[in-house]
């Protein structure tokens, strides 16, 4: 049963490190929106790419605009964060048990 444990940690270790370089790149694509980047960099491309989804989303399930701000990117690290507080900290204390 101790093997099941220290698999269900690993998997909320890896978790947390995804929802936490998810979380800084949905901060960089916030503050990409402040400035106006170029669109061909490959860099901006990527966080373009992989956030759209998920805001996209978000966007189209809650549409909240106001005044040309978009707050998409707000929910998701709410979210983000909820799913770290609840989720991963369930795991881990899931894998405490059964180990």
């Amino acid at each position: 049963m101790f093997i099941i444990g220290y698999f269900l940690n690993a998997v909320a270790t890896i978790l947390n490190y995804a929802l936490t370089l998810y979380l800084f790149i949905i901060i960089a694509r916030a503050v990409l929106s402040w400035v106006n980047p170029d669109p061909y960099n490959p860099i901006v491309r990527f966080i373009h790419n992989v956030t759209e989804p998920v805001l996209y989303q978000v966007r189209s399930r809650l549409p909240m605009v106001f005044g040309g701000m978009d707050l998409s990117p707000m929910v998701v690290l709410f979210m983000i964060v909820f799913l770290q507080r609840f989720l991963v900290a369930a795991l881990h204390r899931l894998a405490m048990v059964m180990i």
